[in-house]
């Protein structure tokens, strides 16, 4: 790997998507190479193959590609400009359960490196269903594939779910990582690539402001919400397997939550920052009565109706699967011990939106404080879809009185006009490209968050207890609310 100035630089590769004709693909791949493509990001030369199932030409894909771009890219389609774009696309029909057809598809690749000289470099992104996950990975390596020899290199990216618990997580780790080694495997987490995501560190460790006041001594507590405004949407069969449980709290919320608490690394390198990021996922304790759940059901927004969870399609009558989560976690190290972190996700709710709230401890009763009405100083983080960074503080009301009143500093980073923030997808997959895995989840993390996912499954499956039903479009079940009123707090919603 070569690099430039410090910065790692591209090499030209070929990137393979299996399940190219699915929804990731067509909402979210696609517009990310496009945008990266105008932005002179991507390798030169540069190749993409989409492998599906159906019966298609390369050129139904590159209308695809076009139809797909115009449809979802923050930037605009050039048209005729970019057609030396659309000449990057191929598209190779193939059952990635025939294993034969491994063979042919060798040699369409192997053509194709000789075309754009690409040197034998291949990114394989696995857009399909978790369970053929290993399948293609060993079928990869046993045809020739993923020899990782030599000069060039392969790298497979996995979507989540990456596993279903600890145990399934060991099984498919332990079939990936016989035919790729952990460096050329990234198990993405598309919420690490959000804007807002990748500026937890940078707001933590380069101000002065903040860095000296992150720890119990002066932080009262931490709430982090990832609120959903939809249902399932269709994917009945995905979220009875899953749940918020396992489709958001595993992967979103406690990579967020590491970034969040975890320890300055003495490098900005990638296994640096992975390796403080395990300590605070190994640190992590909850109890029973510190967890709730949650099914939403009927209501309504805006005058429409909205089902409830058990009449979506292809979902049980009887579910007892949560679209809500709600937990009060601590963390056993010296920096955080006595801190709670409230974290709740959930669908249905009433707004959608992803913020963390950093809420200061109250200054001592003496002077001004003595006034009652006198609040804590509050940072919030917001991921999404605002992405800026929102500082409530004390000052005098202008008069000749001596009133004290919150004031506001509020930086909305994608307010600004003329800013389009890159999707989350353009920086994973440039990063992919580039070989930096930072911004993906090692082995190891991924154990811990299983393990400690796993250990709150078990609170349930141990529990006689029905599951809370909540009306969609309110805020959860009002066992959310009472988990921070027994401790003297609320949950702060969205604060303006």
């Amino acid at each position: 790997m070569a690099f430039q100035n410090g910065v790692k630089e591209m090499e030209p590769c070929i990137l393979v998507i299996f399940g190219a004709t699915g929804d990731l693909a067509h909402r979210k791949l696609y517009p990310a190479l496009y945008n990266l493509w105008q932005g002179g990001q991507l390798p030169d030369p540069f190749a993409v193959v989409s492998i599906g199932r159906r019966e298609k030409t390369t050129e139904i894909v590159r209308e695809e590609v076009v139809e797909s771009v115009q449809t979802f890219s923050r930037n605009e389609w050039e048209g005729g400009g970019s057609e030396d774009f659309l000449q990057k696309f191929y598209y190779y029909q193939q059952d990635f359960r025939d294993e034969e057809s491994y063979d042919h598809l060798q040699e369409f690749l192997g053509t194709l490196e000789e075309e754009w000289n690409t040197g034998g470099n291949r990114v394989y992104f696995l857009a399909v269903a978790p369970e053929f996950f290993g399948t293609i990975s060993e079928q990869l390596y046993h045809h020739g594939m993923a020899p990782n020899e030599g000069r060039s290199w392969q790298r497979v990216v996995i979507e989540k779910p990456f596993g279903q618990d600890l145990e399934s997580a060991k099984e498919l780790n332990q079939v990936i990582d016989r035919h790729f080694s952990e460096e050329n495997i990234y198990r993405i987490d598309h919420y690490l690539g959000k804007e807002m995501a990748q500026n937890i560190m940078v707001l933590r460790f380069a101000n002065t402001l903040f860095e000296p006041l992150w720890n119990n001594r002066f932080v009262d507590h931490v709430q982090m919400t990832l609120a959903e405004t939809v249902g399932v949407e269709g994917r009945g069969p995905y979220y009875e397997e899953s749940g918020a449980l396992r489709d958001m709290v595993q992967n979103h919320m406690l990579q967020l939550l590491a970034l969040v608490a975890m320890e300055p690394p003495v490098a900005l390198d990638t296994e640096s920052v992975r390796d403080e990021k395990v300590k605070v996922l190994r640190s992590l304790d909850i109890s029973p009565d510190s967890v709730v759940r949650g099914q939403y059901g009927e209501g309504t927004r805006a005058g429409e109706h909205l089902p409830a969870y058990r009449d979506e399609e292809r979902v049980s009558s009887a579910s007892t699967v949560e679209t809500f989560v709600a937990l009060k976690v601590s963390m056993e190290n010296f920096r955080w011990a006595g801190v709670p972190f409230y974290l709740r996700t959930g669908k249905r709710l009433p707004r959608k939106y992803s913020e963390i709230i950093v809420k200061f401890r109250k200054l001592p009763g003496v002077l001004y404080f003595q006034n009652e009405t006198l609040d804590s100083n509050v940072l919030v983080i917001r991921v999404q879809p605002d992405e800026g960074v929102y500082l409530k503080f004390n000052a005098k009301q202008p008069g000749t009185g001596e009133t004290i009143v919150p004031v506001t500093m509020d930086f909305c980073q994608n307010c600004m006009e003329g800013y389009n923030s890159p999707e989350a997808y353009e920086r994973l997959l440039y990063d992919v490209i580039r070989g930096d895995s930072t911004l993906f989840t090692r082995w190891d993390e991924v154990e811990h968050s299983w393990r400690f996912v796993d250990k709150i499954a078990q609170f349930w499956k141990g529990s006689r207890e029905d599951i809370p039903i909540y009306p969609s479009g309110t805020w959860g079940p009002v066992q959310s609310e009472l988990l921070l009123r027994e401790d003297g707090r609320d949950w702060l919603y969205h604060l303006q």
